[in-house]
């Protein structure tokens, strides 16, 4: 629901979770798409067709997905345009690993948290027809909100800053509840009898319930179920005939089964109730529909231009309503990823130099987004940023490796696990899968792959707190002993 759960992978753990990436939070967005970058199987060939010349900004995009298909950091579809056209479209590996399918064009892919734009924009329909304001209060279409709750406005909801304890992060969530239905009341109410986390508009910490009760306003306004309002309302009127809310029932031609590479082999993702992401994670498309999607919405065919500058500003934490509103190198970059399980997934637009970057994997630790941004780099003609200086490994005593065992608190109802592993130490993010940690000294350990550092502090007994370092320091306070 990346990087943003980002509902991603951005970007991921071998046990059960509900997707951007469904973010947790932006700087969190790399932990959420944590993956294993061991080469194993040798890839499957791409789907593509090769021109007698092609420009060199194809050759280059080629070579970038193929060096991550190499390491397993990739299988799906790719599509770069240049206003509103194609430049590439291929694919990679294989949708169905039982079967032998491959990847094409025509896959239809779980989008994870890239849902939360569609839902967003619903919102904003819904406001344009005069039926709501992103100033009313929850509470006005929410019957059960609790009293704390009295000041969060749809406008909170939207730009993450609700206060509203977010469902994904409840512990054991997707241990014990993944493979349950849940109607939105039902998922809101998880969360609905917690404190606040902070009091609204005052700080910004990514949730899904709060998007899941954005579905819950839709349909209480539209009188329809989320699902049939965006089918009438957005994916019909806009001819988008490979796309939906997904359910595990229904027979939907072309649909990529979802898989994982962890410890150096391939496994299929573990089950998820396709009710509990909802309107923060539950839809599925193609990369050309997608596109018809982008190109509608930033030529003001699915809302009004003042609704789109809305949904397209930095409302704080370069967060606006369903997107991200940030920079590469100078460009405007609108972006969404998304993570769930089986899937990792990255759209991007450059609404300035007319570039469209969409990257759809059927493998929940594809680094969809760290590739998206790497090939938006090359059309945008900005340098390769540099490679990170190789980690040199130390050993570290075991006493020392024993103070840091714990659990930290990096924010309400998300924990770090230091454990003991056969190695060394891993780390594991609540509803997550644990990963192993590189030592560089006795205080630091790293987990490359995702960008992660984290530093203990110095001392005798059990350390107090780790910091994390990804994008940015994140203290994170010890709670218990492991």
């Amino acid at each position: 629901m990346g990087d943003t759960l980002t509902w991603h992978r951005a970007n991921r753990p071998a046990v059960a979770k509900v997707g951007s990436c469904m973010r947790i939070s932006a700087a969190l967005a790399g932990l959420i798409l944590l993956a294993s970058g061991c080469a194993s199987t040798a890839p499957a060939a791409p789907v593509a067709t090769v021109a007698p010349t092609e420009r060199a900004e194809v050759v280059a995009t080629r070579a970038a997905v193929q060096a991550y298909v190499e390491k397993n950091q990739f299988a799906g579809t790719v599509l770069v345009a240049k206003n509103g056209k194609p430049v590439f479209r291929e694919s990679f590996g294989l949708a169905n690993r039982e079967l032998n399918v491959q990847n094409t064009a025509d896959t239809v892919f779980r989008l994870g948290s890239i849902t939360k734009q569609f839902t967003a924009a619903s919102i904003l329909q819904l406001v344009e027809a005069g039926k709501l304001s992103v100033d009313d209060k929850v509470s006005k279409y929410y019957a059960k909100a609790p009293a704390s709750w009295s000041a969060i406005t749809i406008k909170h909801l939207l730009t993450h800053r609700s206060g509203i304890p977010s469902y994904t992060g409840l512990p054991n969530f997707f241990e014990t509840q993944a493979a349950s239905d849940k109607t939105p009341d039902e998922i809101v109410q998880l969360t609905a009898s917690m404190p606040l986390e902070f009091e609204p508009g005052t700080k910004y910490a990514y949730d899904n319930t709060g998007y899941v009760l954005l579905g819950y306003i839709i349909e209480k306004v539209s009188g329809q179920s989320y699902a049939a309002y965006l089918q009438d309302h957005i994916f019909g009127p806009l001819g988008m005939k490979h796309s939906g809310f997904d359910t595990s029932v229904d027979i939907l031609p072309n649909r990529a089964a979802g898989y994982s590479f962890d410890d150096n082999k391939w496994t299929n993702a573990r089950y998820l109730a396709m009710t509990l992401p909802h309107a923060a994670g539950s839809l599925y498309s193609t990369v050309d529909d997608l596109l018809i999607w982008e190109q509608a919405f930033f030529g003001d065919k699915v809302v009004s231009a003042v609704s789109r500058n809305a949904m397209t500003t930095d409302h704080g934490d370069k967060y606006g309503f369903g997107l991200l509103a940030d920079d590469l190198g100078g460009h405007t970059n609108i972006w969404h990823n998304g993570g769930i399980n089986g899937f990792s997934t990255h759209m991007a637009r450059f609404p300035d130099d007319g570039l469209t970057v969409i990257a759809l994997a059927n493998l929940e630790t594809a680094r969809s987004t760290r590739l998206g941004t790497e090939i938006a780099r090359i059309w945008l003609g900005l340098p390769a940023p540099p490679p990170p200086a190789a980690l040199v490994p130390v050993t570290v005593a075991p006493a020392v490796l024993d103070r840091y065992v714990g659990v930290y608190e990096l924010m309400p109802k998300f924990n770090i696990t230091i454990a003991r592993g056969d190695a060394g130490l891993t780390a594991q993010a609540t509803g997550q899968g644990a990963f192993a940690l590189v030592a560089t000294s006795d205080t630091e350990f790293h987990f490359e792959e995702a960008g992660i550092r984290i530093v203990f502090p110095l001392g005798d007994g059990p350390a107090p707190s780790l910091t994390l370092f990804q994008g940015g320091p994140r203290e994170a306070k010890r709670i218990a002993a492991n």
